[in-house]
């Protein structure tokens, strides 16, 4: 695979022009240019570009507490809305869970989420991990 050129901070800025997300289409936008940012592994990227994901990655987060605030509802429940929120399918979450038959038990509140696990969780969809307890 070809190296991809590492973009600067401000390159990043005014490519993207991120800012406080107000709408379910801004933050669409924001996921779609996080997502190009990380296609090319997050392994591989710059101190730059580490630090703009972490803007978009902040924004995001900031807009979904907010937009999709989830009380009082279940583990399943909630890792089935941030999923849809996402645009994510249940095989995105096989590497958490180790398999599918044990993913497709714990989306359908079959099987609970191990404390270990719902820390992953957390940090995949930048949210608190007692969402997933």
């Amino acid at each position: 695979m070809a190296a991809v050129a590492e973009k600067s901070y401000g390159e990043l800025l005014l490519a993207y022009e991120p800012s406080v997300i107000k709408t379910e289409e801004e933050n669409q936008r924001a996921l779609k240019a996080l997502s190009e940012i990380l296609s090319k592994g997050e392994s591989h990227l710059g101190k730059d570009e580490r630090r703009f994901v972490e803007l978009l990655s902040k924004l995001i987060s900031d807009f979904e507490r907010s937009a999709y605030r989830i009380g009082g509802a279940q583990p399943a429940e909630v890792l089935r809305e941030l999923m849809r929120a996402r645009g994510m399918r249940p095989r995105d979450l096989w590497a958490v869970f180790g398999s599918k038959g044990i993913t497709s038990e714990v989306l359908r509140g079959k099987r609970g989420i191990s404390k270990e696990r719902a820390k992953t969780l957390a940090r995949m969809f930048s949210v608190s991990a007692e969402l997933f307890i």
